[in-house]
């Protein structure tokens, strides 16, 4: 049989870790719709404060706050995705083991 086929898996992986690292140099391209729409909201009253002359700190929490989610969402799915393959070699592994035990020699 050869190496399983985790081409597909590692092709996901690599595209997460790559986000997981856009989002760390605070690029929009790996969020969602809703995770954009609340970093605009924190963006817009935390400018809205600045412009009055107040502190943005609640702003700055809110924008933190998504940033941490939107990691944990990121660090869930390439782990899901680790598991996965992690199973598929596994599987072929096992595969491999019952043809070689039951053969002729």
């Amino acid at each position: 049989m050869g190496k399983p086929n985790t081409r597909r898996q590692d092709r996901e992986i690599l595209l997460v870790q790559r986000k997981i690292e856009a989002v760390r140099r605070q690029e929009w391209w790996p969020l969602t719709g809703s995770e954009r729409r609340q970093i605009m909201t924190a963006l817009a009253g935390g400018s809205l404060k600045v412009a009055r002359g107040k502190s943005p700190a609640r702003a700055e929490r809110k924008l933190d706050a998504v940033t941490q989610s939107v990691m944990k969402r990121l660090a869930s799915e390439l782990s899901a995705l680790e598991n996965e393959r992690q199973r598929i070699v596994n599987a072929a592994t096992a595969a491999k083991a019952a043809r070689k035990s039951s053969g002729w020699w």
